[in-house]
């Protein structure tokens, strides 16, 4: 749980599902800009879901962590020395983000019509 202090004295000018929004949309940032360009090939695949699930999980309010690689499309971009940098189009992430009665799920998936790695709030519940 958080320290209440620190709700108090850094996040008192907003409420618990505009905390969760952010905490969701930070770590979907961090997420992002840590791991795009990692080298991947099929057999590295999982463990790397496995670790950005784990790390991604430590950051404050991060209730759950989705990620799926794309296998198929990361066989089909290996180079001739059987690796790439992982890149945007290949992951569909959803961060659940909770703090206190308010659920943010942060949404990232390659929207091939825009051609975008779209990030976006993909549902809010409050309890």
């Amino acid at each position: 749980m958080i320290n209440i202090d620190v709700n108090e004295k850094y996040f008192s000018k907003i409420n618990s599902r505009e905390r969760a929004i952010f905490e969701g949309a930070i770590s979907m940032g961090a997420l992002f800009h840590q791991f795009i360009g990692t080298p991947i090939n099929s057999d590295s695949a999982e463990s790397l879901e496995i670790a950005i699930k784990k790390s991604i999980e430590l950051q404050p309010g991060i209730e759950k962590v989705e990620i799926a690689i794309n296998k198929e499309k990361l066989n089909k971009k290996l180079s001739d020395f059987e690796y790439i940098g992982l890149s945007e189009d290949l992951l569909d992430v959803k961060i659940h983000s909770k703090i206190d009665d308010a659920l943010a799920i942060v949404r990232m998936e390659f929207i091939k019509e825009l051609n975008y790695p779209l990030m976006y709030i993909e549902d809010i519940i409050q309890k």
